[in-house]
C-alpha cells in the first residue's frame, strides 16, 4: 500500500482533508479491546502520537502497532462518526464496540486507554464538563480522582460521559465538539490551565471569548459541582 505525502503540517490539517486516519495498538496489552483512532484533529490519548508520527510509522513498519482506517462513509459529521472508524473498532473490541463518535463524550464516546494522559468527564449539576490530567492527583467534581476515572473506564470500554484524551487535544478545534466543545468545558485544575495556557488563549480568541479561561474553574473554587456553582454562575 502506498503512503500518500501531505505537506502540510499536522496542526493544518483537518480530519476532512485526509482520507484515512490510523489506528495505533500499542497499548493493547493493558487495554484489551481499545483501539486509538489517531486523526489529524484528534490525537492519540496518551499524548505522544500524532496522526503524522502513525503515518511514518506505518511507512517505517507495514505491519506495526500503526495501521491505515480508510474514513469510509461519513454517518455523523457533527459527532465525527465514520463507517471505517467503526469497521475496524468492532473487530478491535472483539464485538463489544460497534460504533464511536471521536468529537463526543455523551454519545459513544471512544474507547478509553489506561495510559490516556487526560480524562474529560461529564457534570450535570454544571451544564458542561471537567477535564483532569493524570499529573493532578487532586479530588474533582466528578467524585474521582483521575486516577480512579481512569480505573472506571481506561481498560477499552466506551463510557458515555466519560472520555480519555491528550492535553493538546483540550485546544484543538473539534474537541468535544457534538457536545459544545470548549465553551462548554468548565473545570480544569490550575496546573493544567495554565500549562496548556498559550494554546487556550488562542482558541479563546478564535472563539470570541477571549477571558474563557478566567471562566473556567479549578480546584481553588472547589472540587464539588456545588463548590463551582457559584462561580460558574458569575462568569
Amino acid at each position: 500500500m502506498n503512503v500518500p505525502i501531505v505537506d502540510k503540517p499536522s496542526s493544518d490539517l483537518t480530519d476532512e482533508a485526509v482520507d484515512t486516519f490510523y489506528s495505533c495498538a500499542v497499548c493493547q496489552s493493558i487495554s484489551p479491546g481499545h483501539l486509538c483512532i489517531v486523526s489529524p484533529e484528534h490525537p492519540g490519548q496518551c499524548g505522544v502520537y500524532t496522526w503524522q508520527s502513525c503515518r511514518a510509522g506505518y511507512a517505517a513498519d507495514l505491519i506495526g502497532p500503526y495501521q491505515p482506517v480508510p474514513k469510509g462513509r461519513l454517518l455523523d459529521r457533527r459527532c465525527g462518526q465514520w463507517q471505517g472508524v467503526n469497521e475496524a473498532v468492532l473487530i478491535a473490541s472483539g464485538g463489544k464496540t460497534e460504533k464511536i463518535n471521536l468529537y463526543s463524550l455523551i454519545d459513544h464516546p471512544a474507547t478509553t486507554c489506561n495510559q490516556c494522559e487526560a480524562i474529560a468527564a461529564v457534570l450535570p449539576k454544571c451544564n458542561g464538563f471537567m477535564v483532569v490530567s493524570r499529573d493532578c492527583h487532586g479530588m474533582t467534581p466528578a467524585g474521582m480522582t483521575f486516577q480512579e476515572l481512569r480505573r472506571y473506564i481506561g481498560y477499552g470500554a466506551s463510557t458515555p460521559g466519560f472520555v480519555g484524551h491528550s492535553k493538546k487535544a483540550v485546544t484543538g478545534r473539534k474537541f468535544l465538539a457534538a457536545d459544545g466543545g470548549l465553551l462548554r468545558l468548565v473545570w480544569m485544575p490550575s496546573k493544567l490551565k495554565k500549562e496548556i495556557g498559550d494554546s487556550l488563549q488562542q482558541r479563546a480568541a478564535e472563539l470570541g471569548v477571549p477571558d474563557l479561561s478566567d471562566r473556567i474553574a479549578d480546584e481553588t473554587m472547589g472540587v464539588t459541582e456545588e463548590a463551582i456553582l457559584p462561580y460558574l454562575k458569575k462568569k
